[in-house]
């Protein structure tokens, strides 16, 4: 019984504390997902990678042609080749898949460590301005909007955010 009563008089001491710094706390949030697709560095990179991942379809798909047509052609000649031709042949042609199936992981791969770490500099550059805002404006909180059930409108600053991460971070280089 002596346990309970000092149980309950620490949780009710704990939940007073809690909800009165709770009270005084100020709590704003931001879209981050807006932050990242539409600050001008965030488009530019997503511009750029959209530009290189179109383009590697595009020799991706001229070599799959090109490797199909050297494939036909290999079988048509096969009633013509002598069996050791064939098999050269049919081996340099699997040598030419393995190299383009490695070359486009790479090129994949590239891309993928790309947008990483052009993500990577906009949350590091998005923290310190996040940072200093919350300092200049006596902000205690900033959420992520996408962890927020409700609240109003009046609290979200994704726009100001964008506007400090513009002047912050015109670009983000991705070479």
């Amino acid at each position: 019984m002596k346990y309970f009563v000092k149980f309950f008089v620490i949780t009710l001491i704990a939940l007073t504390c809690t909800y009165a710094k709770a009270d005084s706390a100020n709590i704003l949030y931001i879209d981050l997902k807006i932050v990242l697709n539409e600050s001008k560095a965030g488009k530019e990179a997503q511009d750029y990678l959209k530009k290189e991942a179109e383009k590697n379809i595009k020799r991706f798909k001229k070599t799959e042609d090109e490797l199909k047509k050297k494939e036909t052609e290999l079988i048509s000649k096969k009633k013509i080749l002598t069996k050791e031709e064939y098999k050269k042949m049919a081996e340099k042609l699997r040598k030419d898949v393995q190299s383009y199936q490695v070359e486009r992981q790479e090129l994949m791969q590239k891309v993928s460590k790309q947008r990483s770490v052009g993500r990577s500099e906009l949350i590091e550059t998005l923290k310190i301005i996040l940072e200093n805002y919350s300092k200049e404006n006596n902000v205690s909180v900033i959420m992520n909007k996408k962890d927020v059930l409700y609240a109003d409108p009046k609290l979200d600053i994704t726009n100001n955010i964008i506007k400090i991460l513009n002047k912050e971070l015109p670009s983000v280089s991705l070479q």
